[in-house]
This record gives C-alpha cells, structure tokens and sequence, in this order.
C-alpha cells in the first residue's frame, strides 16, 4: 500500500475513532440478561452485569453486549438498562432471552490499551456454529459466515465473535475456524456454544476501509 493511500487510511480510521463509540474486543464481564420488557418499536433490556466495574459508568455511555453497542439509560445497582429497537433485534442474535450470558465491554477511551483490535459494536451478521470442540487444552471454533461477509474473513486475521476479539485460523469457503485458549472459554459466553447455535459477527474495520478505497478508486478510473 503507497503512502498516500496508508495516509488516507489512517486519517478515515482516528476520524472514526473520534466521531463513533469504539470497543477492544477484550470482553471485560460476562453479565446475564435478567428481564425483557417490550416497548412500542422494540425492548428494553435489564442485564445484570456482574462483576463490570460500573463506577465510570454514566446514562448515556455505551456498552457491548455480545458484541452489539447499545446505550445506557438506566442503571441500579448492578442493573444496567437499555433500550434496543427492532431492527437490531431482527440482525442479531443473543438479546432474546431471559437467561442468556452476555459479554459486556465499556467504550474504549482513547488513552486505553488497545488489547484486541478495533471494534465498532455494529454486527454485520449472524454466523452459525458448525463445531465447537475440544482439542488439548484449547477448543476449536467453526463458524459459517453469510456468503456476504465471508469475503472480509482472512486467515490470521481479525474477526470479531460475541464481542470477543478473536484470530481466525483457517479459512474454507464461507467457514472459518478459530482456536479458542482455555481463558478466552472461561471468562466469555463461547462456553455456551454449540453446534447449531448462532453468534454475532464483526468483521475488520480496515477490511471494510480497504474494500471501499479500492472500489473508489475503480469507479474514479472509469
């Protein structure tokens, strides 16, 4: 890549971090989703969030849920609240049940460590579990993505899956698969995951940059 184009690149991405809520994918409390209450064009949800450090934590912040931003509107005691339209109801999995673990991450802040890779919290789709097994100590993950996300999917690159930050190892048509270190499993819903089951995907952000760039510069060509 030239420098003009690396150039134009970076200065689209501190744009984005500037302008949108960001995420690490470094999932830091598994929380519970404890009711669902309906509401004229979607829920709201209470999830219990465990052992997340709340104190910096103010109506109006954003909060991952398995990998979907949402914002806080209200919150007591551990109890956080938030509202969630249809739509994101309809594109995502994991928001529909009382019971179900959710991996919960603050918005980064821009001194923060960046431990995973750079995630915006907005799912592009939902991939389904082909196998999630154990291999020695770690377990493998197989995911199906939508035919339409597959493209962004490349071997030791970055995807992320419930919110987690996650490296994928191999690459088959529209599967890929991951290894998932003993940690990742214990601290994560991915313990929950089964053959069959669904995820949240996102894929790379500069993946998604790239693509654009390279197509704007097809269609200036012409």
């Amino acid at each position: 890549m030239g420098r003009d184009r690396r150039f134009a690149l970076q200065s689209r991405v501190l744009h984005f971090l500037h302008s949108a809520d960001m995420f690490s994918g470094i999932v830091a409390a598994c929380g519970r989703l404890v009711a669902i209450d309906p509401r004229q064009d979607g829920v709201r949800l209470s999830v219990d969030t465990g052992g997340l450090d709340l104190d910096d934590v103010a109506i109006g912040d954003s909060i991952a849920n398995s990998g979907v931003c949402l914002t806080v509107i209200e919150i007591d005691g551990a109890i956080v609240r938030f509202d969630v339209s249809r739509e994101t109801l309809d594109c995502t999995t994991g928001l529909d049940r009382v019971g179900n673990e959710i991996n919960l991450e603050k918005a980064l802040r821009l001194a923060d460590r960046l431990g995973g890779h750079l995630v915006t919290g907005h799912v592009d789709g939902v991939g389904e579990v082909l196998r999630f097994v154990p291999v020695g100590e770690s377990h493998e993950l197989v995911i199906r993505a939508p035919r339409a996300l597959a493209g962004y999917v490349a071997r030791k690159g970055s995807i992320t899956v419930n919110g987690v930050s996650l490296t994928v190892n191999r690459v088959e048509g529209t599967d890929f698969s991951i290894n998932l270190i003993p940690h990742t499993v214990a601290v994560t819903n991915l313990k929950q995951l089964a053959a069959g089951g669904q995820v949240n995907l996102e894929i790379d952000l500069i993946a998604r940059y790239v693509e654009r760039m390279q197509a704007w510069r097809a269609e200036s060509a012409q």
